[in-house]
């Protein structure tokens, strides 16, 4: 976030302030001073300021519902149902209970990071699964943040950033013991852990407190969740299959986006740079892979270039007219680039026997475009569209 200095004065945001978070997080001036630069934790302080209501929440939820609808989608995963809203949930719910809400909608609810009692907060997203969970809104795991992003410094990398060597990113949750207690009191609630891991560090971190929660629990299928993925190193990639974890992809990132790819060559080096953000290895080490979009962080939500990108890992050219791919070897066919988008899925939320396929006694959930993204050219798919969206067998959505 860019904050003036009205923002910052609202939001009591000052020299002591930044000093607490750290001057990754909040950027400062020659005299310490908070300068209006923020990433990570410190925009959790802002968007709780920002006025909001329960009935302004369900609106923008609506909204959200008629945008995923509109692109084709189904169901969704909500990845820190909190993060913006406090009240999300219970939004969630009166709509439902209105019957408004028709996007499935499968929840990670926030915990904070290095929480405090992990068993009172795996305790407290238990009972809001009681509370709120119903069948279009769904509490199914917990979600938390590992890291930040490599292009703001934040990725919490393997390796030092090289235009800031003895530095390798922000920890944001970085307590061992506590993230092994937290998976393994959500294994006893039948919940997963859903955590954002962009940089190696953070992967590397998070397979650690896999492997240690599972030879607690003896439970090889819990379905926790990796999401981002940046950068990954091969044995990692082998430890996400031999976990059970589900590696949350997005092929939206993979392309060689000029302003982007810049950075990641200037902070970790071309090598890595050529790299990052790898779908074949997961599938070819046997992992359950999803693809994800991260919207509306990221702007973009969208199947046909999500499906261009994964087998072409470049940009088409109406969105970018040059060489933009990176890591061509890290390609997939189009079969499991729909794997990635339906049956994968349904599996990450325990879901596979209700949904995520078009089969007797499964949810009559669908999607039509005007083109086969199995088998027409792949240009051809790249300018597809959704006409029309279907929900319970009810047509939601029509171009």
């Amino acid at each position: 976030m860019l904050l003036n200095s009205k923002a910052l004065e609202f939001i009591g945001i000052d020299a002591e302030y930044a000093k607490k978070y750290g001057y990754e997080q909040m950027h400062v001036d020659e005299n310490g001073e908070p300068d209006g630069y923020i990433c990570e934790t410190p925009l959790l302080d802002v968007i709780a300021k920002l006025p909001k209501n329960l009935e302004d929440g369900k609106k923008y939820l609506l909204e959200w519902q008629n945008i995923a609808f509109k692109n084709g989608y189904t169901a969704v995963a909500d990845a820190g149902t909190e993060l913006f809203y406090s009240e999300c949930a219970e939004a969630y719910r009166e709509l439902e209970e209105e019957g408004k809400l028709k996007l499935r909608t499968y929840a990670y609810m926030l915990a904070p990071d290095n929480v405090e009692d992990p068993k009172a907060e795996v305790a407290r997203v238990a009972a809001d699964r009681v509370k709120y969970s119903n069948e279009y809104f769904n509490i199914v795991g917990i979600k938390t943040f590992l890291d930040g992003v490599t292009e703001a410094h934040t990725g919490w990398q393997n390796q030092d950033y090289l235009d800031q060597p003895g530095y390798h990113g922000v920890e944001r949750f970085n307590d061992h013991d506590k993230m092994v207690e937290m998976i393994a009191e959500a294994n006893k609630e039948g919940l997963s852990v859903h955590v954002h891991s962009e940089g190696g560090g953070a992967t590397h971190f998070m397979l650690n407190c896999i492997e240690d929660a599972e030879k607690i629990t003896g439970n090889l299928d819990q379905r926790n969740v990796l999401a981002h993925l940046h950068f990954v190193t091969d044995e990692d990639i082998r430890r996400m299959a031999a976990t059970g974890s589900v590696p949350a992809v997005a092929p939206l990132w993979c392309g060689k986006e000029p302003a982007t790819y810049t950075q990641d060559v200037a902070y970790v080096g071309k090598e890595l740079a050529d790299k990052s953000y790898p779908i074949r290895s997961f599938f070819d080490a046997g992992a359950n892979v999803v693809f994800h979009s991260d919207f509306p962080v990221s702007p973009l939500m969208d199947i046909k270039v999500s499906i261009f990108m994964a087998e072409t890992r470049a940009f088409p050219k109406y969105m970018y007219d040059g060489d933009t791919e990176r890591g061509p070897e890290e390609a997939i066919t189009r079969e499991q680039s729909l794997r990635a988008l339906t049956v994968n899925v349904a599996r990450a939320w325990h879901q596979e026997h209700r949904m995520g396929s078009v089969e007797f006694g499964k949810l009559a959930n669908m999607t039509v475009s005007d083109c086969d993204f199995l088998h027409d050219d792949i240009e051809k798919v790249a300018q597809a569209n959704i006409v029309a969206t279907i929900v319970d067998g009810e047509e939601v959505y029509k171009a």
